[in-house]
C-alpha cells in the first residue's frame, strides 16, 4: 500500500492535465468551426461517455437563455457547443490549459462563454440557484469523494433543473490493469470504493506520477446514483455505453460496458 499523506490530488491531476493537453489527448482536442457553425443552426450533439451522443430529450428543447454549467468539463469540445447552441456556459475545470481550450474556441468562433478553475468538490464561486442545468461528463474519476460534488449540484441547480453525468462503471475499478494490458489476463484486484493513492504499491504510484499521468477514485454505485439521490435530485433515466473503438477497452471488454451515465433533476417542490 502507498502513503498518501505527502499527496495532493487535485495538484497532481490539475498538472497531470495541462500536460496531457500538451500530449494531444484525444479529450484535449478542442472541437472546429464546422461544428460551431452546425451547433448555430440547431444540428448538435455533445457526450458524456465515450462517443455516444446524450439523447436530446435529455436537454430542454431548446437551448437558448439556459444558464449551463459544464462541470469538471474543459477541453474545447462540449462547452463551445452548447454555447453555440443558445446556452449561457460556464465553464469549470481543475485544469488551467483545459479552460485555455474553451476561450481559443470561443474567441476564434465569436461566442460569448465564462471559464472558471476550481475543484468540482467546491462550486463556492457560484450562488444557490445558479444554473438550470449541469452538465458533468466522465470527470468525477479524479476526485476522492464524489458525494460533495453531487452536493454542491444539488445546490447550484435551480428547481426543475437537470443534472447530465457520465461516470466509469465501477466494476472497471476491481481489475488490474497492468495485467489485462500486458498479458490480457482479468485479475481481480482491488475493492470498491478504489483509490490509486491508496491502493496501488509505492512503485506503481511513483511510476504513475512520474509519468504524469491522473491519479483516478473508483466509486461506488451507491456513491454515485446514491449520492445524487441524497443531494435531492431525482433520477429520470439511466444509460450504459462502451467506450469509444480509440481507447482501451481493459478487462470489462465483452462482460459489460464501461460507462454509466445518468439524467436527474431538481423537483420543483422540495422536502417533504
Amino acid at each position: 500500500m502507498s502513503d498518501a499523506s505527502e499527496i495532493d490530488p487535485r495538484a497532481h491531476n490539475r498538472e497531470a492535465w495541462d500536460r496531457q493537453v500538451a500530449l494531444g489527448n484525444m479529450w484535449t482536442r478542442p472541437v472546429g468551426a464546422e461544428e460551431i457553425q452546425a451547433a448555430r443552426h440547431g444540428e448538435w450533439s455533445v457526450v458524456l461517455v465515450g462517443l455516444t451522443p446524450v439523447p436530446r430529450d435529455w436537454f430542454p428543447e431548446s437551448l437558448a437563455g439556459v444558464e449551463l454549467l459544464c462541470l469538471a468539463s474543459g477541453g474545447g469540445q462540449q462547452g463551445p457547443i452548447l454555447a453555440a447552441a443558445g446556452a449561457n456556459v460556464t465553464v469549470f475545470d481543475n485544469s488551467p490549459a483545459q479552460l485555455a481550450r474553451d476561450r481559443e474556441v470561443a474567441e476564434a468562433n465569436g461566442l460569448s462563454l465564462r471559464t472558471v478553475e476550481g475543484d468540482m468538490a467546491c462550486l463556492d464561486a457560484f450562488p444557490d440557484e445558479s444554473f438550470d442545468l449541469v452538465f458533468h461528463p466522465v470527470s468525477n474519476v479524479f476526485a476522492e469523494d464524489v458525494r460533495p460534488v453531487w452536493r454542491e449540484v444539488g445546490r447550484v441547480l435551480r428547481l426543475g433543473g437537470r443534472l447530465l453525468a457520465g461516470f466509469m462503471n465501477p466494476a472497471a475499478f476491481l481489475y488490474d490493469w497492468d495485467a489485462w494490458e500486458q498479458r490480457g489476463e482479468r485479475v481481480l484486484r482491488f475493492s470498491l470504493p478504489y483509490s490509486d493513492v491508496r491502493d496501488l504499491s509505492k512503485e506503481e504510484l511513483a511510476a504513475r506520477r512520474e509519468r504524469g499521468e491522473p491519479l483516478e477514485f473508483g466509486h461506488t454505485l451507491e456513491q454515485q446514483i446514491g449520492g445524487q439521490l441524497e443531494a435531492g435530485l431525482q433520477l429520470v433515466a439511466l444509460r450504459e455505453a462502451p467506450r469509444s473503438a480509440s481507447e482501451e477497452q481493459g478487462p470489462l471488454e465483452g462482460f459489460l460496458t464501461a460507462y454509466i451515465s445518468t439524467c436527474a433533476v431538481k423537483p420543483l417542490k422540495q422536502g417533504r
